[in-house]
């Protein structure tokens, strides 16, 4: 088994400062998204909000088994910040800068010009254990704060950074490059999401991969010339 490059088992908040947890900070980020997001669930009405609607989704069936990469995304969120924490620190906050830029964008968007979608289906074709997790899904999370897509902004993130890390094996960033698209397409599949959502996502996401990444591409191209 590969040796983390961080060791944490002497970890203390008093050392977040230090050069060997430094990367931690970044997680912050977080905390400041998680409170402005509740703060405009509560304050920004949905009678307030823009409809988001594209001809698309009115084309697009609803398939409740693309649930399961919708709901496993937050598993992969997870999982792949812990993979950076323990093999690449340097990586890590290059993820997190990402991530942390999509949700200030968002939130940005959110608070300026607050959004919503009318897609959800109000009754389901078949009665399964899917249709039951989105069922559960529509009453956990409301269909307001939708443009841009965050599902969207944040698959886009973890699968660039995936890409770029050099310790990870070929079928390893292919199979997230894969799932993170089922993720992508499942916003609109499961009635989460306008594609005019995932699009504004994809733009949102190509403008801050030029900007974090710029020195990485200039390399890319010096190696190919």
């Amino acid at each position: 088994m590969r040796k983390p490059v961080v060791d944490y088992k002497n970890f203390k908040f008093s050392k977040i400062t230090s050069p060997e947890y430094n990367h931690l900070l970044y997680l912050s980020g977080w905390i400041l998204y998680f409170i402005l997001y509740t703060l405009t669930e509560l304050f920004i009405p949905s009678n307030k909000c823009f409809v988001v609607h594209h001809w698309l989704d009115d084309v697009i069936p609803f398939c409740e088994y693309f649930i399961v990469p919708y709901v496993l995304w937050y598993a992969l969120i997870v999982v792949t910040l812990i993979y950076f924490a323990l093999y690449n620190p340097k990586n890590f906050k290059k993820l997190q800068i990402f991530i942390t830029a999509t949700q200030i964008i968002a939130m940005f968007i959110y608070i300026v010009w607050p959004s919503r979608q009318d897609l959800r289906p109000t009754e389901f074709a078949r009665d399964n254990f899917f249709t039951d997790v989105v069922g559960l899904l529509y009453t956990i999370d409301t269909n307001t704060n939708v443009f841009p897509s965050l599902h969207v902004g944040y698959s886009l993130a973890m699968m660039s950074v995936w890409c770029k890390e050099e310790s990870a094996k070929w079928y390893a960033k292919l199979g997230v490059s894969i799932f993170c698209i089922l993720v992508c397409l499942s916003t609109a599949f499961v009635k989460q999401h306008s594609v005019l959502d995932g699009f504004a996502a994809f733009i949102m996401c190509a403008v801050i991969e030029v900007i974090l990444f710029k020195d990485y591409y200039k390399n890319l191209f010096k190696r190919k010339a």
